[in-house]
C-alpha cells in the first residue's frame, strides 16, 4: 500500500501507479486538464510513462472558462 497526496488529500493506492491512470480512476477527461507531480506540470504525452509512488504530490487541475 501506498499514500499520494492529490489535490491536497491523501489517498491510499494498492501500488505504484501512471499518471494517467490516476487522472482516469479521478474522472479526468483527456483534455482540458493539467497534472503536476511533485511540482513538475507533466506533460500529457508523459502521463502514461509517468509513475505516481509513495509520498509523492499530486494536482490535477481542470480548465475554467472566465468571461
Amino acid at each position: 500500500m501506498i499514500t499520494v497526496i492529490v489535490n491536497g488529500e491523501a489517498r491510499a493506492l494498492d501500488k505504484a501507479i501512471s499518471v494517467d491512470e490516476l487522472a482516469r480512476s479521478l474522472g479526468a477527461g483527456p483534455t482540458g486538464v493539467a497534472v503536476a507531480v511533485n511540482d513538475e506540470v507533466v506533460a500529457r504525452s508523459a502521463w502514461a510513462a509517468t509513475e505516481v509512488g509513495d509520498g509523492d504530490r499530486v494536482e490535477v487541475l481542470g480548465a475554467m472558462q472566465g468571461g
